[in-house]
């Protein structure tokens, strides 16, 4: 029988037409329900989803941290949403957290696919006058890591380096938007005009940037010379040239370097930013964290990690700064490797986990003053420093912080050496500084002036 002389062409089109987009509408809800379905018992609670998108268009993600905060009253501590077809679980308080990262690691270390995500010092000319202390910060502590993986530092007016810093917090911002959400859960959404301009705009300055030192690194590579990251990397690269299998090729030198530039940067400038922050706040607690540094080291030399065994309170400081900043509240995403259960509930293979820091690092049961800022937290009774279970601002388990040793040693000495040098204060003309964050993927204090006095 020919299309023409098929039964339905003797309808009306237009009813021809209804009973199409009907039939099309029945088919999209089926596949959708087959797609969301959960026929698994145990598995976490979570709020009703929309077709097709799931909780997605429900959630700011600006906002998530305090979304999920209200999802954990409803529904407790391990909690589900979906989003698109993506099954995500999130884990909150200090003893789930704890089954997840490091009970069950060996199931839960996955990392989802994520378009952000790769696998592989204050001049005295400053003084008395207000300032914001964001991008000098950012230089001195980005510094660090272009030592080692650069074999050099850039200097505070470099113009070309302090634009790819300021690409970094471009790129965090990205990260939380709806459109980056859809593309993780939906990639081809990617090959969609302007999408992938709009989402690597600022990703595709850096690598430039990046590019043009490695090429500049190949330019002088000397085999017998070892002047940084980049230089052992390309030692690897030409060992193994031979090996099509090996990982050492330079689009994954230029991703690690991506990765360790960004990662070495960001997180250690945020929470400086931070701890100034509550100096200037807390007058108080930045005399007593100055008068221990006289006392131990002075001000004539330079502080070493061999002060901090000596420095209880400096050494409480720097870590409630990390406990009260909370800069990653949901950590970075994982992935489960095959079926689990936390907590009690179970969870599918190929569902995406997000670990709520910030439900550890606030929790209540665990600290005297969750929502203060409060050095005691990590003293005992005699004034000496103590290490508490539910400080996890690197995260745990397999996946913990690879950089969490040299960010220690960033925080306690950079700490350190501003207030053996200087007094923070709030400008005399201006009101006292929020301590309203915002929430991007790392969160960051809303941007401030101090001043700052030469002791």
């Amino acid at each position: 029988m020919s299309l023409l002389s098929a039964p339905w062409s003797l309808l009306p089109s237009g009813t021809f037409l209804t009973m199409l987009a009907l039939f099309f509408t029945v088919f999209a809800l089926l596949f959708d329900f087959m797609k969301r379905r959960r026929s698994w018992s145990r598995y976490p609670p979570g709020p009703t989803s929309l077709p097709f998108f799931g909780n997605i268009l429900q959630v700011d993600f600006k906002s998530l941290t305090n979304y999920c905060t209200l999802l954990r009253k409803k529904y407790g501590d391990v909690f589900s949403m979906q989003f698109c077809w993506q099954n995500v679980v999130i884990i909150n308080g200090l003893e789930a957290v704890k089954d997840g990262l490091i009970t069950k690691s060996d199931d839960t270390s996955d990392r989802p696919h994520n378009l952000f995500n790769k696998k592989f010092g204050f001049k005295e000319d400053s003084a008395g006058r207000p300032f914001n202390p964001h991008l000098m910060i950012n230089n001195a502590v980005s510094n660090v890591i272009c030592s080692i993986v650069f074999g050099d530092r850039f200097e505070y007016d470099d113009k070309k380096f302090l634009k790819v810093l300021t690409l970094f917090e471009e790129i965090f911002k990205a990260s939380t938007g709806i459109l980056t959400q859809l593309t993780n859960v939906i990639p081809t959404l990617i090959h969609v005009p302007g999408v992938a301009s709009e989402l690597f705009r600022a990703q595709d300055n850096i690598f430039t940037f990046l590019r043009g030192i490695i090429t500049e690194h190949k330019a002088t590579w000397d085999p017998n010379l070892k002047r940084d990251f980049i230089d052992a990397f390309l030692e690897e690269v030409e060992k193994t040239k031979e090996d099509p299998s090996s990982a050492f090729c330079e689009i994954n030198l230029l991703m690690t370097v991506n990765d360790l530039f960004s990662a070495g940067t960001e997180t250690t400038s945020t929470t400086l930013r931070f701890g100034l922050l509550y100096m200037m706040l807390y007058p108080a607690i930045q005399i007593r964290v100055q008068e221990e540094i006289d006392q131990v080291i002075g001000r004539e030399r330079n502080p070493t990690m061999d002060d901090r065994a000596n420095m209880p309170y400096t050494n409480a400081v720097v870590h409630e700064i990390q406990r009260y900043s909370d800069i990653i509240p949901l950590g970075v995403p994982h992935k489960t490797s095959r079926d689990t259960d936390v907590n009690g509930f179970f969870i599918p293979k190929d569902t995406l986990l997000m670990f709520n820091l910030s439900s550890v690092l606030k929790d209540e049961s665990v600290w005297a003053r969750p929502y203060q800022f409060y050095p005691e937290h990590f003293l005992d009774a005699d004034g000496q420093f103590i290490k508490q279970d539910a400080f996890m601002p690197f995260s745990a388990g397999r996946r913990i912080c690879l950089g969490e040793q040299l960010a220690r040693m960033e925080l306690f000495l950079f700490f350190t050496t501003f207030l053996q040098q200087f007094t923070f204060f709030i400008p005399r003309d201006q009101p006292r500084p929020s301590e309203e964050t915002t929430d991007n993927f790392i969160r960051a204090p809303v941007p401030y002036q101090l001043c700052v006095e030469v002791r």
